[in-house]
């Protein structure tokens, strides 16, 4: 077959097929009409049409991220990728392996502004690893499998393929493509044992996990070192899942509203190696956690994007190295020893105390529901979540036991749950999948309500209502008390149990902390997509503090 004369689209499908793809997100547009009719007599991929461009790019992005392989999404020219481009966003600062195909203008109508016209290469420069627009019918097997490499390759992110209409159906003559398989850089010898000595020698280390990259393989082999040394592991910005929260190494994570405590020690620490994380703004506090450039923590920085290392903070040591081979390289070699147990102890006693439950304003009380949710779903539930302080229930109170069952957007992205949550279950159609969303982050893309019923995707949506933009509103009254501009969302939200109910969804509200086990288990009994809309009390604006003494603070 890979001899004979085909059009770039079938030529294009083909290689999808024959990297792995078995599944392809998109909303339809005519601008990649040839595709779709390639697509047809591919039984290998299955198409999800979804309701937004937003929604299939998020998806895609997340089964990238529980793949490993790039997630790929397909968007009409202008709007359509434009409205793609949330997803794109998310990918790049996650790095996430992603490809976006974009149907572009026919050849002969560019640089004039035809109808929906963008110059991609312009418009996505700076937010992919790469825009490669495919002119040439002849060079679509090098084009794509360039792509799926780069998408690969030491940081992982998206590459975006701008497909003029009328290349899609010329004919050209072009054997396949191989198998994309990324570079794997293992740390070397002299490396490791540096790295160890740097760790021996210490009296107060601290490791931090983060970035994509990761196996479930090293990550186990992580676990056992890190138990093994008596070492403390923070985790990065929503990469918690990449040791079990329930082990004694284990001292949380360093991301919004960390646990100052956790702040303190990494400021304290002596030795502080990064694996993997990238050491962006949210990741290390503001970039208050070290010293710019020079920290006074002798830092290790591993990464597997030479360009990362130095990028702000200068390592006493960089190692350019995929994470998970650098994890079971550095765990192969048995236990560091060291003497800081009472200093791991410590650590660990103000995570335990930081994620201790507490009680809220209200009705309802989060930590009683994410503690029964921890108690009784299995271990390997994916929990999925879009963004604002609704998410604090989830990351502070929730203990990750598995790799792989935190699927949510470092770039801090409001809607990506729902469609992550979609992306979760084609993924692993045996795991429980539970998404928490708040009320203006849902509505960011309910619409993709619409894809989980037509897919029968069994995925638990718990809305968290309290009426306004939770975040913003806090930080609102913190900059200009009880000066509420813009943040209300109670007057307009709808009633989301019958919304729901519109899409053929199992809905229930719930008003009180005991009456959300029994709505759980009728909504998880259901056979499709489910949501539980929990009314919050507005006050329970965070764990720490409610909306009224936000507003006293600021006040003085």
């Amino acid at each position: 077959m890979s001899r004979q004369p085909r059009t770039a689209a079938r030529i294009l499908v083909d290689q999808l097929v024959l990297q792995g793809v078995d599944r392809v997100f998109c909303v339809p547009g005519e601008s990649f009409l040839a595709v779709l009719d390639a697509l047809h007599d591919s039984p290998e991929i299955e198409l999800v049409t979804c309701r937004h461009e937003g929604g299939a790019s998020m998806m895609a992005e997340a089964y990238g991220k529980l793949t490993g392989r790039p997630g790929v999404v397909f968007c009409s020219r202008g709007p359509g990728a434009t409205n793609g481009s949330s997803g794109l966003h998310v990918a790049f600062q996650d790095s996430t392996p992603m490809i976006m195909f974009i149907g572009q203008n026919p050849r002969d109508m560019l640089t004039r502004e035809g109808f929906q016209e963008i110059d991609y290469r312009r418009m996505f420069g700076t937010q992919a690893k790469a825009v490669l627009q495919l002119d040439d019918a002849a060079r679509t097997v090098e084009y794509v499998t360039r792509a799926f490499q780069l998408a690969l390759s030491g940081r992982p992110g998206p590459v975006v393929i701008p497909l003029p209409e009328d290349m899609l159906t010329d004919v050209a003559t072009t054997p396949d493509g191989h198998w994309a398989v990324a570079p794997v850089s293992e740390p070397g010898t002299a490396a490791l044992a540096e790295v160890r000595g740097m760790l021996a020698g210490a009296a107060r280390p601290i490791v931090m996990l983060g970035g994509s990259g990761w196996n479930a393989e090293a990550v186990a082999a992580f676990r056992a070192f890190a138990e093994a040394s008596d070492l403390p592991v923070t985790a990065s910005f929503r990469r918690q899942d990449l040791l079990d929260n329930t082990s004694p190494s284990y001292i949380g994570e360093v991301g919004l509203g960390a646990n100052p405590k956790l702040i303190e020690a990494i400021r304290a620490a002596d030795v502080f190696l990064v694996i993997g994380a990238r050491l962006g703004e949210i990741g290390t506090s503001g970039y208050e956690i070290m010293e710019i450039p020079c920290p006074k923590q002798r830092l290790i920085h591993v990464h597997a994007g030479a360009d990362e290392i130095g990028h702000v903070y200068q390592p006493e040591l960089g190692i350019v190295s995929n994470p998970a081979a650098f994890a079971r390289a550095l765990a192969a070699e048995g236990p560091v020893r060291g003497d800081w147990a009472g200093w791991r102890a410590q650590a660990r006693a103000a995570f335990e105390a930081w994620t201790a439950p507490r009680t809220v304003p209200g009705a309802i009380q989060m930590c009683e529901i994410m503690g029964w949710l921890d108690a009784n779903l299995p271990e390997d539930t994916i929990y999925t979540n879009g963004a604002g302080n609704f998410s604090v229930w989830l990351h502070r109170f929730h203990r990750y036991r598995s790799f792989g069952t935190q699927v949510a957007p470092i770039c801090g992205s409001m809607g990506y749950g729902i469609p992550a949550s979609l992306a979760a279950k084609f993924a692993r159609p045996g795991s429980t999948v539970i998404c928490i969303a708040g009320d203006g982050d849902f509505q960011m893309t309910c619409t993709e309500l619409a894809t989980a019923a037509a897919h029968g995707l069994n995925v638990r949506i718990l809305i968290l209502n309290n009426g306004m933009l939770g975040t913003i509103r806090m930080h609102q009254e913190r900059h200009y008390p009880a000066r509420v501009s813009g943040t209300d969302l109670s007057a307009g939200n709808p009633d989301f149990t019958a919304f729901a109910h519109a899409y053929g969804a199992h809905a229930e509200r719930v008003t009180r902390t005991e009456d959300f086990v029994e709505a759980f288990l009728r909504a998880d009994a259901h056979d499709g997509p489910a949501v539980i809309e929990i009314m919050i009390d507005p006050e329970a604006l965070t764990p720490a503090a409610s909306l009224s003494q936000i507003r006293a603070a600021a006040q003085g």
